[in-house]
C-alpha cells in the first residue's frame, strides 16, 4: 500500500480534514503529522515534518499545506532530498510529477 503523510499549518487544517478521508478512499495509508486545530501556529514545522517523514521513507509521498502553500513548500524544500512543489491546478501537480519527480505537493 503507498503511504502519504499530511502536514499543515492553521491555514491549511481545514483543507487537510476534507482531503485525508478523500486520500484514504483511494487506498492510500495516510499519516497526519498536524496541526489538529485552527489554533495559530507556525507553517515551518510541518513542511520540516512532511519532509523528513519522505525523505525517510516512512512515506512515498507528501502533501503540505498553508494558507497559499507557498510558505510551506519552501519550508518542505529545505530538507534534503524532498522535490515539493506548490502547484494551484492539475496541470502543474501531474507535471511536476511527471518532469521533476515532486515528492511533496504543496
Amino acid at each position: 500500500m503507498k503511504k502519504i503523510v499530511f502536514g499543515s499549518d492553521h491555514a491549511g487544517f481545514p483543507l487537510k480534514k476534507e482531503l485525508i478521508p478523500y486520500v484514504k478512499s483511494l487506498e492510500y495509508q495516510v499519516t497526519d503529522l498536524g496541526t489538529f486545530s485552527t489554533e495559530s501556529t507556525d507553517y515551518p514545522i510541518y513542511g520540516k515534518k512532511v519532509g523528513e517523514a519522505v525523505v525517510k521513507e516512512k512515506s512515498n509521498l507528501g502533501i503540505a499545506i498553508c494558507g497559499t502553500g507557498i510558505g510551506i513548500s519552501i519550508a518542505a524544500n529545505k530538507v534534503p532530498g524532498v522535490r515539493a512543489a506548490c502547484v494551484t491546478n492539475l496541470y502543474g501537480a501531474e507535471y511536476s510529477r511527471k518532469h521533476n519527480n515532486a515528492n511533496v505537493l504543496a
